[in-house]
């Protein structure tokens, strides 16, 4: 199984990018996918999930900002970054997540974003 990010880049204060993760390989259902962002010198941190009844989860600082969702025929999750902050900048990782079993915990490599001027 891998699951590989894009749409990364760099953007301007409030600007928009969307980031795609594409999963490919079997993996089972039901289970959660997920976007973290590490930035540097800190911790990597949840920004948003979404479970494949479709419920959503997201991160206080990224509310109203930012929208996750799945295309499951596709095999892909989205999220959706609109009016960007320079605090945005980081790696981020997309996550598939299942935590009965048969459970898994994959990651994807990262794509990073940077907000600047």
């Amino acid at each position: 199984v891998q699951l590989a990010e894009s749409g990364g880049g760099l953007v301007q204060p409030g600007g928009s990018l969307r980031l795609s993760c594409a999963v490919s390989g079997y993996i089972f259902s039901p289970n959660t996918m997920n976007w973290y962002r590490q930035a540097p010198g800190k911790e990597r941190e949840l920004v948003a999930g979404i479970n494949s009844s479709g419920s959503t989860n997201y991160a206080v600082s990224v509310k109203g900002r930012f929208t996750i969702s799945r295309d499951n025929a596709k095999n892909t999750v989205y999220l959706q970054m609109n009016s960007l902050k320079r605090e945005d900048t980081a790696v981020y990782y997309c996550n598939a997540y299942k935590g009965s079993w048969p459970s898994y915990d994959y990651w994807g490599q990262g794509t990073q974003v940077t907000v600047s001027s």
